[in-house]
């Protein structure tokens, strides 16, 4: 049994309390204690001092694109070729770990087993990176694709059932319906639907039926109502949701989970210039209106309950690979997040997504040892976990992903270290 002791340090638990200061030990790959440690329990183990800095949940990307390439061509994400695009990926997948993100769900992948092939490779530890679900690419209808070179078409149920077969074949968790446009296409509007109802209907059944998640690329209002009458578990943007989609979404929030993908839309207004989509023409199009329009929606679900998580779209020149906690501050400065809720929906939210909320996503006994350091209060100021600086520790399965070891100190000596107070504990798994 390996141990580590993370000694004085401001426990930000993810249960929505305080933070508090005490000691978190880990065995293994689980989260022994909290609060008051043991020393007895702790003898021997690997200390680090904590010095009162946060220690955390890592953090969840509800809409992760490995294969992304940080380009301004689109049609790249196409034309890479296959190996090269592997080893971005495995780039990518250090990069959201080294950012303090141990949870990412792919939302669609630009290769057909780019995204398998990394997850896999993530959990034999062959190369680093986050618990990650895995995609494919993403379904179109004739006409509907956003970028042709990654899409996978299909028309009518029937093309849908036998697309999710084929893509479940691959060894995807997810499924990725791409139901509306995108106005940064020049072609393809962000409120025109491509799908029909019968179509979502056939996908989603196919998928539910296969014990896979259906996850959308659903802009307009009409895709937003779509979504949740046929059951899509995950809608992502919902930039134009109105009244009645509010109402659908409210009534269905014990199971559906809203990622909308903020700085894509922040990024793509104000920081594109530099790649030839300046803000007058990112205007011209539509995004100023679409920021608007979201910001608006997104307040009012926040308002009634609705889960919405942080993350989206990053890999583009301008929204680039370890940028990605960009979104929990535009949760707090945009939606009217507090920033414990913003944290909460990255964290604790983070693990429901997951499908593991009884061990993900909190700093609790018998949860995964899923664990970030921080140089720094994200309560005080958001934007420290932007700061990969400040993430001193990065832990994930109970090991050490980054380090310092300057904050070693000598294991506790239980002869000289009397127990206080009431420890948490939960056995050691067999």
């Amino acid at each position: 049994m390996s141990t580590t002791l993370f000694r004085n340090v401001s426990i930000l638990d993810s249960t929505g309390a305080d933070p508090y200061p005490g000691d978190v030990l880990v065995e293994d790959d689980r989260i022994a204690a909290v609060g008051t440690v043991d020393p007895a329990r702790a003898a021997g183990a690997r200390v680090v001092e904590g010095r009162g800095r946060t220690l955390m949940s890592g953090l969840c990307d509800a809409h992760t694109h490995f294969s992304w390439n940080n380009s301004a061509d689109l049609d790249g994400l196409g034309t890479m070729p296959v190996e090269e695009h592997l080893l971005f990926c495995i780039e990518s997948a250090r990069t959201y770990i080294d950012s303090g993100y141990t949870m990412c769900l792919g939302a669609a992948s630009a290769k057909d087993r780019l995204d398998v092939v990394c997850r896999d490779a993530i959990d034999a530890g062959r190369i680093p990176g986050p618990r990650y679900l895995a995609n494919g690419p993403e379904i179109a209808v004739t006409g509907g694709a956003l970028i042709k070179s990654i899409t996978k078409f299909a028309d009518g149920p029937e093309g849908m059932r036998k697309a999710v077969r084929e893509l479940i074949e691959l060894g995807v968790d997810q499924i990725k319906l791409s139901m509306t446009g995108e106005e940064i296409t020049g072609t393809q509007r962000a409120e025109d639907t491509y799908f029909s109802d019968e179509e979502v209907a056939a996908a989603v059944t196919e998928a539910h039926r296969r014990g896979k998640r259906v996850c959308a690329h659903a802009r307009s209002a009409e895709s937003v109502r779509m979504c949740v009458r046929h059951g899509v578990d995950i809608v992502y943007h919902a930039s134009f949701v109105d009244e009645e989609g509010l109402d659908m979404l409210e009534e269905a929030k014990d199971w559906v989970f809203v990622a909308p993908g903020l700085n894509w839309l922040v990024a793509t207004l104000y920081e594109a210039e530099a790649f030839g989509f300046p803000q007058e023409a990112a205007e011209a199009v539509g995004y100023k209106k679409e920021l608007e329009q979201a910001v608006k929606g997104l307040r009012e679900m926040h308002r009634r309950g609705i889960k919405l998580l942080p993350g989206g779209d990053y890999g583009f020149a301008w929204t680039p690979h370890g940028t990605y906690a960009r979104d929990l501050e535009h949760f707090v400065e945009l939606l009217g997040f507090t920033p414990m809720e913003a944290i909460l929906s990255a964290t604790a939210l983070g693990g429901e997504i997951m499908l593991r909320p009884h061990e993900l996503g909190k700093v609790q006994p018998g949860y995964l040892a899923d664990l970030i350091l921080v140089d720094g209060d994200p309560l005080a100021d958001i934007t420290v976990l932007q700061d990969h600086d400040r993430l001193h520790y990065v832990m994930k399965d109970g090991r050490f992903h980054k380090e310092s070891p300057a904050d070693e100190a000598p294991a506790p000596d239980p002869g000289n270290m009397p127990a206080t107070g009431t420890e948490q504990l939960v056995g050691r798994r067999p």
